[in-house]
């Protein structure tokens, strides 16, 4: 076993954090669409799911980025040049999208989504080489091996439209592809995640060892979006393999960031929520998501008013212009800041406050090498 798990397994935030977070997000993914039938969630996404997965897990994840930027006066002074043109940006180019029409409102969104998703996944990957040290070659099938786990799938999505789901809303995504396209696209899948396959299994015969928490990350990436998009027949097998794997290492993240700058005395008024932990951190979160929830139910969509409420106002297409983009800046403005505010050579003091310092170690825990600069997911290298 140990000339297995040799050298060094390079955890991102601990063994069991990054079971918990990658391989555990693909295995509940999975259990609960197979116990969708018992649940009584099969089909479109029913109350209880939406409450639980969309708003506490996606939607959430999104707010958890205030912690990272907004709520900490010392960053945002430090840049604040980008803390007011990112969401203003992403705004007004929301509203001109919208102008056009609310179908290229949309098919940029989900776009912009789409990409975002699958830079995460590279991310997690590409930060799980650079601790490890792992040569250049290595690290680029590794990257090949993350997307063509995610490119995969949607390519083959793409020649097989309509599904009985879309990204955000219905028409999202450009039809047409043809369905040779989508067949090609999981041949070369398949093989370019068989020599990645091939490649582990020369590490562990060179007595090199698997770095385990990366391999469990890239099946995981395979099993949620080949699952959640070839396989998947309804809208909740789609948003349970969708949003868990996406949303709950965001979290870990984000939690390991906060607590660093906890310790360090920020957050100022916020201080006591956040030191009750992780009940705190996702109570915050929670409670932001709904509210946004609230609002986009209220103004926009008027689908649950058994949990938001009945009512509201029906509005007119040239004040949708303005809310509708509105109403999509957080999730917006995360996509945009994801782009920068995670580059830890710009900034020394995010590897403290991950706990990733140069010297740093975990020990018998599963230690991490050592690290001076990194890009962490969701960001461009």
């Amino acid at each position: 076993m140990s000339r297995l798990l040799a050298p060094s397994q390079a955890w991102l935030f601990g063994r069991g954090v990054d079971l918990a977070v990658f391989a555990g997000s693909a295995l509940v993914s999975v259990g609960l669409v197979l116990a969708a039938p018992a649940l009584g969630a099969v089909g479109d996404t029913p109350l209880w799911a939406w409450a639980l997965l969309v708003v506490c897990v996606d939607v959430a994840h999104v707010w958890s980025t205030l912690f990272r930027t907004y709520l900490d006066g010392d960053e945002v002074r430090r840049r604040p040049g980008l803390y007011v043109a990112a969401p203003l940006a992403a705004y007004l180019l929301g509203v001109l999208a919208y102008l056009l029409s609310p179908g290229t409102f949309w098919r940029l969104f989900a776009y912009t989504a789409l990409f975002h998703f699958i830079r995460q996944q590279y991310g997690w990957v590409a930060l799980y080489g650079r601790k490890a040290r792992v040569p250049g070659t290595e690290r680029a099938l590794d990257a090949a091996a993350i997307y063509a786990a995610t490119l995969g799938p949607v390519l083959w999505w793409h020649a097989h439209l309509p599904r009985a789901f879309w990204w955000f809303v219905e028409n999202d995504f450009l039809s047409g592809l043809p369905a040779w396209v989508g067949t090609g696209a999981l041949v070369l899948q398949g093989l370019v995640l068989a020599a990645w396959v091939g490649f582990q299994v020369v590490r562990v015969v060179r007595g090199e060892g698997l770095q385990v928490g990366k391999v469990l990350l890239v099946l995981a990436t395979w099993v949620t979006w080949f699952g959640g998009i070839v396989l998947a027949q309804d809208d909740f097998a789609f948003t349970v393999m969708n949003v868990v794997l996406h949303g709950v290492p965001y979290f870990a993240l984000l939690f390991r960031y906060t607590r660093g700058r906890l310790a360090e005395g920020g957050y100022g008024w916020l201080g006591p929520v956040m030191r009750a932990g992780l009940p705190g951190f996702l109570g915050v979160l929670c409670v932001l998501a709904f509210g946004e929830e609230l609002l986009w139910d209220t103004l926009v969509w008027h689908e649950r008013p058994l949990l938001l409420g009945e009512g509201g106002p029906v509005l007119p297409a040239d004040v949708l212009a303005l809310v509708v983009p509105l109403l999509a800046l957080p999730q917006a403005t995360h996509y945009v800041l994801d782009a920068f505010i995670w580059k830890a050579g710009r900034d020394a003091r995010l590897l403290a406050r991950l706990g990733w310092t140069r010297g740093a170690s975990e020990g018998s825990k599963g230690g991490t090498a050592p690290i001076s600069a990194v890009a962490i997911p969701g960001t461009a290298e």
